[in-house]
Parts: C-alpha cells; sequence; structure tokens
C-alpha cells in the first residue's frame, strides 16, 4: 500500500505544481468523496499477482492499473466539477462587469478594463505594451497598472516582470461565484 500512497502524494504533488490551482483544485476533494471505494483499490495494489499475466514483479499489475483508472477518473471528474462552478465561458464576463463597476465607484481608473482584456486574452501582459494596449502614455499605463495591482486584480513577479491574472480570495465570490461558501 505505500507505493500506490507514495504515488498518490507524488501525483497530487505534480498536478499541484504544473496547474499552477493554488491549491483551488485538488484531487484529494473527489479522493475523499469516494473514499471507500478509494481505500479497496488502494489495498489491492498491495495484492500478489494472481497468474503469470498480472505482471511480472510481486504485486498485481492489474490492480496497479484499476487504480489508475479509478484515480484519473477522479481528475477528470474534479476537473468537471471545477468546470461547473468556475463556468470559464462566463468568467471573462464577470471580471469585465466587476472592473466596469470598480470605474464607476471611483476605485479604479478609466481604461482599467482594456489592461484586464489584454491580460485574459494574452495571459501575461508585458509592462511595456500597457501603454499600447491602451493607447495612452507610459505614465498613465504605469498609474492603471498599479491600480490593478493595488486591486489584487493582477500580480507580477518583480517590479519589471510581465503581469498576469490573479484570483484573490476578496474577488472570488465576484469572479467565481459558487466556488466557495460565502
Amino acid at each position: 500500500m505505500a507505493t500506490a500512497r507514495v504515488a498518490r502524494l507524488m501525483s497530487h504533488a505534480v498536478l499541484l505544481d504544473n496547474l499552477d490551482t493554488g491549491a483551488v483544485w485538488s484531487v484529494a476533494r473527489g479522493l475523499a468523496r469516494r473514499v471507500q471505494e478509494y481505500k479497496a483499490l488502494l489495498a489491492n495494489c498491495d495484492r500478489t499477482r494472481r497468474n503469470d499475466l498480472d505482471g511480472r514483479g510481486n504485486l498485481s499489475e492489474e490492480a496497479l492499473a484499476e487504480f489508475t483508472r479509478f484515480f484519473l477518473a477522479v481528475c477528470i471528474d474534479q476537473v468537471t466539477f471545477m468546470e461547473s462552478l468556475v463556468q470559464p465561458h462566463h468568467l471573462r464576463t464577470r471580471i469585465l462587469l466587476w472592473v466596469e463597476e470598480e470605474i464607476r465607484l471611483g476605485k479604479l481608473p478609466a481604461k482599467s478594463g482594456s489592461i484586464l482584456e489584454a491580460v485574459l486574452y494574452r495571459g501575461e501582459l508585458p509592462r511595456g505594451d500597457a501603454g499600447p494596449v491602451l493607447g495612452t502614455g507610459e505614465r498613465q499605463a504605469r498609474r492603471i497598472v498599479a491600480a490593478l495591482l493595488g486591486a489584487g486584480a493582477l500580480a507580477s513577479e518583480s517590479p519589471r516582470a510581465p503581469i498576469r491574472l490573479a484570483f484573490p480570495a476578496a474577488l472570488a465570490s465576484r469572479w467565481m461565484p459558487g466556488l466557495f461558501p460565502e
């Protein structure tokens, strides 16, 4: 069972690192929902092989394959679950409605939506591209980017690094309703 646990932990770590979800998505949620089946399949991985067709080592390759199918099915189930909560096809609209409201309330400068839209489209935006995206000078572009960084809507590794969309907890209920309990 130790081998399967290590495989699960390694899979969790690899998914967490490669998906860069900030721990919002986790296979652990799906495994917890099907804990009895998970434990039974995990225990089966420690069984000795049944016959000459069941792998080449001491343990059952068939049981490991069954556990692997289960694990991947749980991953797919969790992706589907998260998609239903986040509704990515509506995410852009929710973010842009939020920024329009913040502009109307005077919390963000005009044209902030153009920067967010560019980041949504491109994934990240080099800071030098902010002025041309906005059709303004460099100073005005820096002011708008700074306001969005201050609001938590954008993030950056350093003051010169490209900007990217952030998903701050404070905006989660607006940007991704239903993801977290109120």
